[in-house]
């Protein structure tokens, strides 16, 4: 990301101002001039009268911006959870330089607040909850979530389609209980198709439920 600096190569710190609307951010002037940004912790290394070099200029400019991008990404994630390949194009998206994207994305991995098996866990346990999905579905949105292929296997392993093909329809069997029994297995193996459950999946779920339709008359 380019920040919006002056050009300084080396001179005097000569003053510290905490930003208004960040109060975890330290705006840091040199020669009278604004230079970068900085986090409130490394702000506090510095002080008024310090000389600064070219290379200590770049450096602190340099972990300013990792910084601001690190608290970016956290307050991401703090929406819901997300995977490594959302916050990559989160972060991409704000025009962060991939050298920062890198550093923050393996910063966020060993703090663990980026773990891709529990981001595929979480998907599909609230798919299960609120929004039943078929295995088909649920490896599609985990693929366009950025998630690896060998991480999407072993987390729908256990996945249960029929438990979740019932739960998807159980509530909603009155909408065709007065339907004749092949209009009334299309509309639902249709429904099921739409969350993308397998077709047997579909039949054997649209057979229980007329059964249980007819046993409730």
């Amino acid at each position: 990301m380019t920040a919006n600096t002056t050009a300084i190569t080396t001179g005097v710190i000569t003053a510290l101002q905490l930003q208004k609307r960040n109060k975890d951010r330290v705006n840091v002037f040199v020669d009278g001039e604004y230079a970068f940004a900085v986090s409130l912790t490394l702000a506090a290394t510095l002080h008024k009268g310090q000389r600064l070099a070219a290379e200590d200029v770049e450096a602190l400019k340099q972990d300013g911006e990792v910084d601001l991008a690190y608290q970016r990404a956290l307050r991401y994630l703090g929406m819901r959870p997300r995977s490594s390949a959302e916050i990559v194009t989160y972060l991409k998206r704000k025009e962060y330089d991939e050298s920062i994207v890198e550093i923050v994305v393996n910063r966020l991995h060993k703090q663990g607040y980026l773990d891709d098996e529990a981001f595929a866990r979480f998907w599909v346990e609230n798919r299960n909850r609120f929004r039943p999905r078929g295995s088909q579905a649920l490896r599609y949105e985990l693929r366009q979530k950025g998630v690896e292929r060998e991480t999407i296997d072993s987390t729908l392993e256990e996945q249960d389609d029929d438990g979740a093909a019932w739960a998807a329809v159980e509530g909603k069997l009155d909408r065709w209980a007065a339907l004749e029994k092949m209009e009334f297995e299309q509309k639902l193996m249709a429904f099921l198709a739409r969350r993308g459950f397998r077709y047997d999946v579909c039949r054997r779920t649209a057979e229980q439920a007329w059964q249980q339709v007819q046993e409730a008359e």
